[in-house]
């Protein structure tokens, strides 16, 4: 497989919501969203199938965000992305064990409803916990409102792993 070719894409329609804490489904302008509030941690899981032609190169992962915002000015964003390896006999799926998180922060215009992509690199190995070609595993993404300046909701509208060029 060539560097920065498409991996996985995964849509809000696709979010496996955790117990406690979870991004809210809702639509703008008909396009489906996860709202993160701006006063709570919040996240969203997403269960995907490292594809065979994956070679080992470590992932980009890539955020397509906007934000309801209670004005017209730029608004910061943190979030927090971990992988959990399920692979074939690694994960007890009777308990998590995702990876230490990465940071990936967004920047969205001023203009309420503009989208923005923002990226962070994951290496081969534990940063990605160890996920093979061919396995299943778990991708989690957390809002961390300590590190974000937005008001209402920072809304998800896709994620996207495509192998690092």
């Amino acid at each position: 497989m060539a560097s920065g070719n498409l991996l996985v894409d995964f849509f809000p329609q696709c979010n496996e919501p955790p117990s406690a804490n979870q991004a809210t489904p809702d639509t703008r302008n008909e396009h489906p969203v996860l709202d993160f509030d701006a006063s709570t941690d919040e996240a969203a899981v997403f269960t995907g199938f490292m594809p065979w032609h994956y070679s080992g190169g470590g992932v980009t992962v890539y955020a397509v965000v906007s934000f309801s915002a209670d004005d017209d000015d730029a608004h910061a964003g943190q979030l927090e992305i971990s992988f959990e390896r399920i692979g074939d006999g690694q994960q007890d799926l009777d308990s998590d064990g995702f990876a230490a998180a990465q940071d990936l922060a967004v920047t969205v215009p001023a203009t309420c409803g503009l989208t923005e992509v923002g990226s962070a690199a994951f290496a081969d190995g534990a940063e990605m916990d160890n996920i093979a070609a061919g396995e299943l595993f778990r991708v989690k993404i957390n809002c961390d409102t300590s590190d974000s300046s937005f008001t209402g909701d920072l809304e998800l509208l896709r994620l996207v792993l495509r192998e690092t060029p």
